[in-house]
């Protein structure tokens, strides 16, 4: 495990994360990575602590990788679907996270559609004066930090397996691709790239990559570059992060077609050719295939790190919960 003190109870944004937090992110999920390795997966860290997942809208890899981190540190778990709660009954989102914190809840992981709302769970917990962590796995246009976590640690462990450490990226070249507008994703892997020195391209049309993401970048380690055409975000790049179109949050026609973003911004096996040759790409899911990533280049694994994301979603958050819920370090 690290060896510096972490101090942080809740883990909202990235935008403050600091070069020592980030390393002792990376190196617990690496210790958990050897653990989930065993054949007996499951380590009594958090045995009578509670997390609870609030998640007032739709995910798959997300919620079952929280859970499942949760349960390989034994911790007990409390799953919420709004659609069987009682906020169809007018009960507010805050008084839902209160009845969770009267049962006992440790730690609080939310993801909702607007953002903001696990920002304001965590400053009601603490006007309370409850020691309760909120960890936020997502919230509207705001950021994901989590995911932008785990693929931090699926990059640094694929460039050292044994030290995955964020000096690693230092100068790498990594595009992001997509609909950065809407993406939490693209906006905390923006935080957590800069910070390490790499230099990261955003690439998209104009009405989903806008100006305003260039000021992201400004006084941070890395470099940050927009492209309104794909090919020199890809050019000499070392690493290539494809974004989903989020056709749920677009409430004006920002794209002509799904046919012609593929044309124009799709990532194939000849866009590759652009990139480094042991490119490899990855994808926060769920995708689109075919529309921001051709189907049989998401499966081959001679570039497609799609799956390790997955697997390395589990170590990573069980670091998080390990180091909220007052893990030694």
């Amino acid at each position: 495990m690290a060896t510096t003190t972490w101090t942080r109870r809740h883990v909202l944004s990235l935008a403050d994360f600091s070069a020592d937090e980030y390393s002792i992110v990376l190196q617990t999920a690496s210790s958990f990575r050897e653990v989930l390795s065993r054949r007996l997966k499951k380590v009594p860290t958090l045995q009578g602590q509670l997390v609870a997942n609030l998640f007032f809208e739709p995910s798959t890899r997300t919620r079952s990788s929280f859970e499942l981190a949760a349960k390989r540190l034994s911790a007990d778990t409390l799953n919420f679907a709004p659609a069987t709660s009682s906020l169809t009954k007018g009960e507010t989102i805050l008084d839902t996270a209160k009845t969770y914190l009267a049962m006992g809840t440790d730690m609080m992981v939310i993801r909702h559609q607007q953002a903001g709302v696990p920002q304001a769970i965590a400053m009601e917990m603490d006007r309370l004066e409850a020691r309760v962590g909120i960890l936020n796995a997502g919230d509207g246009q705001h950021e994901h930090p989590s995911q932008a976590l785990l693929d931090l640690f699926t990059i640094c462990s694929l460039l050292d397996p044994d030290r995955p450490a964020l000096d690693l990226l230092n100068g790498k070249k990594i595009a992001i691709v997509g609909d950065i507008l809407h993406s939490r994703v693209a906006r905390s892997n923006i935080w957590s790239l800069t910070a390490s020195g790499a230099e990261v391209h955003l690439a998209g049309p104009p009405t989903l990559c806008p100006t305003l993401f260039a000021q992201m970048g400004a006084g941070r380690p890395g470099k940050l570059s927009l492209h309104w055409t794909v090919e020199p975000a890809l050019d000499d790049a070392d690493f290539v992060m494809t974004l989903r179109l989020q056709k749920e949050r677009m409430d004006q026609n920002l794209l002509p077609s799904l046919r012609e973003y593929h044309q124009l911004f799709g990532i194939t096996r000849a866009r590759l050719k652009l990139c480094k040759p042991n490119v490899k790409v990855l994808h926060p899911g769920p995708v689109n295939r075919g529309v921001e990533i051709a189907s049989d280049l998401m499966d081959d694994p001679e570039f497609s790190l799609i799956s390790q994301q997955v697997t390395s979603g589990v170590a990573v958050r069980m670091a998080l919960l390990y180091l909220m819920g007052g893990g030694k370090v």
